[in-house]
């Protein structure tokens, strides 16, 4: 019998308006790797080899806005890193490039920051714990949490 394998989430693809500035904030700050290009209308990117973690296209978006407050949509899309480490690299970059963070959260199974590209997408950068790492309660059930990351610690540890 053969096994199944667990869904998992292969990419997100986004309408932007400006390709250049997507592609530079997800490659420059971010870390992952054009994989392709279409033209000047679209761009696929990756990390650790694979084809492509996110899409970008301006098909229907070229020069427009981002869509207003209060409508449904992409909450945020989660970009896991491998270690604290990484996540500390990263985020370095993001605040050497002045982006704003939305905010800050260990959730004890992983530490995340929060922010916004340049179309006003909402990005998870995060870590996980080890599973042996994660809280759990009396019952051995996972109890997440959402408490404050201390941000200069995790600052502290990139190169």
């Amino acid at each position: 019998m053969r096994e199944q394998q667990a869904a998992c989430v292969g990419h997100v693809h986004l309408k932007v308006a400006d390709l250049e500035r997507s592609i530079a904030f997800y490659r420059d700050i971010l870390g992952f790797e054009v994989t392709q290009r279409y033209g000047e209308a679209a761009a696929f990117l990756g990390a650790g080899g694979y084809h492509h973690h996110i899409g970008l296209n301006t098909w229907h978006s070229k020069a427009s806005n981002p869509p207003p407050e209060g409508h449904t949509g992409l909450y945020h899309a989660a970009f896991l890193y491998p270690d604290r480490k990484s996540l500390a690299n990263v985020l370095k970059r993001v605040m050497d490039a002045g982006v704003d963070l939305d905010g800050a959260a260990d959730h004890g199974v992983s530490e995340a920051v929060y922010l916004r590209d340049p179309d006003g997408n909402g990005v998870e950068l995060y870590r996980d714990r080890a599973p042996e790492d994660w809280p759990r309660d009396a019952q051995g059930d996972l109890a997440m949490v959402n408490v404050p990351l201390d941000v200069p610690a995790l600052l502290a540890e990139a190169d």
